[in-house]
């Protein structure tokens, strides 16, 4: 096995876009897809790559519609991630893969759960949202009042979300640290811990920096995504998959975990004390084994307690 370095390319789609794509890791090992955050884009955290070769993964990411390099696709819907993925999938001739998504990646990993036709192996959502019109979910219980703010202007006006979004993307691009120190101010002690962190500043601040680079599109794109219709059904995923949540997250609330698991017929829930939001960055290389296949445990060793 030859372990690869970062490697960068397009890969064109069927309706005239490109998708901005990324591998790094063991270029023989079991493929992984991971979908970043909201906002976030291909180059974000990610496990080392003497890390990956030593589980034996290939990680794969990408921009979805409208980040980094990747074409715009406004209106999109949660769902169409997995055409995207199975496009990029095609490209590099690649059959059985697993998916994990971060965040306001979760919805999208759960997307491609759903609808990618068997290739999906197991999928992970991290610290991920429930869907907007999710019964008996107090959707904005426990989240901070940016994410609050943000989310209700994305209810009923398109327009000022579009306006305020693209304020921050442009003071992102001028300095990209700004971003952390806004979000800084409602985080969690846990997440506090993490943000402050030298290697893990850098690291968000360049993804955000990259997400950003020609405007707030993909972000507007994202939210309006994650409060509309995902267009697919969560019960129809048969495809093991794990949910991970830190205690103490306020961006995206344990409880949206919760309910998630309750319309997945295959999945499993690992709520860990102590951490938050952040810690699904953390807890990355603890899951992978699991999504490679390379365990047939349920849940990985190393968080079972938390499951």
């Amino acid at each position: 096995m030859v372990q690869e370095g970062r490697s960068g390319f397009e890969v064109p789609t069927s309706d005239g876009r490109v998708l901005s794509v990324e591998t790094s890791g063991d270029s023989d090992g079991f493929p992984v897809i991971l979908l970043h955050g909201t906002p976030g884009s291909r180059n974000g955290p990610k496990p080392r790559f003497s890390v990956l070769y030593r589980l034996g993964v290939r990680l794969i990411t990408y921009d979805r519609p409208g980040y980094g390099g990747s074409s715009r696709s406004p209106g999109r819907q949660v769902v169409d991630a997995a055409n995207d993925v199975l496009t990029i999938m095609d490209y590099l001739g690649i059959d059985e893969f697993s998916v994990v998504g971060r965040s306001g990646g979760g919805p999208h990993a759960l997307a491609c759960a759903a609808r990618c036709d068997g290739r999906v192996k197991r999928a992970a959502a991290l610290v991920s949202v429930a869907p907007a019109n999710a019964a008996e979910l107090d959707w904005f219980d426990g989240m901070t009042d940016a994410n609050v703010d943000e989310y209700t202007v994305a209810d009923t006006d398109l327009v000022e979300l579009s306006k305020r979004l693209q304020v921050v993307a442009n003071r992102t691009r001028e300095n990209p640290e700004s971003i952390l120190n806004d979000l800084s101010l409602q985080l969690s002690t846990a997440d506090q811990k993490i943000v402050r962190g030298v290697q893990w500043r850098r690291l968000l601040a360049m993804t955000y920096a990259e997400a950003l680079r020609h405007g707030a599109g993909g972000w507007v794109d994202d939210v309006m995504a994650l409060r509309s219709d995902w267009g697919f059904d969560l019960r129809s995923i048969r495809v093991p998959v794990l949910l991970w949540h830190g205690q103490e997250d306020n961006l995206s609330p344990v409880s949206h975990t919760r309910w998630l698991a309750d319309q997945i017929a295959n999945a499993t829930v690992c709520v860990q004390p102590g951490a938050a939001h952040f810690g699904a960055v953390e807890v990355l290389p603890d899951i992978l084994p699991w999504l490679t296949g390379a365990t047939d445990d349920a849940v990985p060793a190393s968080i079972h307690a938390y499951c």
